[in-house]
């Protein structure tokens, strides 16, 4: 009953025969191989529009490496202040932008709201040099609380922050999870509702370890500045065709969709049962996580029956549910408070 995180969970056959079948032969290095261009192509397809993108093995570099190109050296990048760019990646957004610096912003359930936004927005003084102006609004699907943004609260926080001359970044390491949670589309929920950089994550999803930087519209400009900091950095892999491959099994009959929409389903599943048994859930279910109020002996007698899960610095115990989550699995876990 493994429910510590979805990047536990082992990768998906068909992502593995997709790597077996890769390693068939030469093939050309550094991304100039076939399966990096026809992933391109099929992101293409999949976001409705021109794209330009490339592939990293974490969802970390994909941060840091988007956001190196939409924030200077002394500028700032806004996010909530439990987003995993502030919490889990240990300076990294910092580094990667030589010096950019992370501005919290508080919201419930982990989520930036259009109330906390706009007196930062409109405090912003570039002129005044004693200041750490705003330059990238970086918003999290999912949420470090499992909450979903929905396409009208993208689009309402990307206007604001475009009218006060910020570019966009969406960590999208869930955006799958969140995907089937709103039943948007890929290209509503990001370029459309006006994002310009995204970090698309597979790992969590399926992937041995697979993400990607994709640049929408005008930043289709920055690639050559992100290629030459993606290779600068450490992530441009010589034999990208093992990535992309990865890219293309999820991608193709919407396995990726179908992977969260598993996950997810289970992460409902456990919710309701946490509910029947009387727990109280801190977050709304969204995605594939369960955050629950769990009193000590609950807690103890989930782990003494090989429950694995987080203790989350909010009070709560976080549950994560996977593409590779048995419902016997999540009935065993529900069955010890029952």
């Amino acid at each position: 009953m493994n429910f510590a995180s979805d990047t536990s969970a082992p990768a998906h056959p068909k992502v593995l025969e997709a790597v077996l079948a890769a390693n068939e032969g030469s093939a050309a290095s550094y991304g100039a191989d076939l399966w990096t261009t026809k992933a391109g192509s099929v992101l293409c397809d999949l976001f409705e529009t021109d794209l330009a993108v490339t592939f990293v093995s974490s969802g970390t570099a994909a941060n840091a490496l988007a956001l190196s190109i939409l924030c200077s050296p002394d500028g700032a990048v806004i996010c909530h202040e439990n987003a995993h760019i502030n919490r889990d990646e240990r300076g990294a957004p910092e580094f990667y932008t030589q010096g950019g610096k992370l501005l919290l912003l508080p919201g419930a359930h982990d989520k930036i709201s259009i109330k906390s936004l706009q007196p930062l927005l409109t405090t912003i003084d570039r002129s005044f040099v004693h200041e750490t102006p705003a330059e990238v609004l970086s918003l999290s699907q999912l949420g470090e609380a499992g909450t979903a943004y929905d396409v009208s609260e993208v689009s309402s926080l990307c206007d604001m922050a475009h009218t006060a001359g910020l570019h966009t970044h969406m960590d999208g390491a869930r955006l799958a999870n969140a995907l089937v949670n709103t039943t948007a589309s890929p290209a509503d929920m990001t370029w459309r509702a006006g994002i310009d950089v995204l970090s698309f994550g597979f790992t969590k999803n399926g992937a041995m370890g697979a993400e990607a930087v994709i640049l929408f519209g005008d930043m289709v400009k920055r690639f050559d500045t992100l290629e030459a900091r993606r290779k600068r950095g450490g992530h441009m892999p010589p034999k990208q065709r093992f990535i992309a491959a990865q890219v293309l099994a999820m991608l193709e009959d919407e396995l990726w969709l179908k992977l969260a929409a598993h996950a997810n389903a289970m992460a409902s599943t456990l919710a309701d049962g946490f509910s029947h048994a009387g727990a109280k859930l801190q977050h709304p279910v969204q995605g594939n996580e369960v955050f629950v109020c769990l009193d000590d002996g609950q807690a103890d007698a989930l782990r003494t029956a090989g429950a694995q899960f987080y203790d989350w610095p909010d009070g709560s115990a976080r549950f994560v549910t996977s593409w590779d989550t048995k419902k016997a699995d999540v009935q065993a876990a529900l069955a010890v408070l029952a």
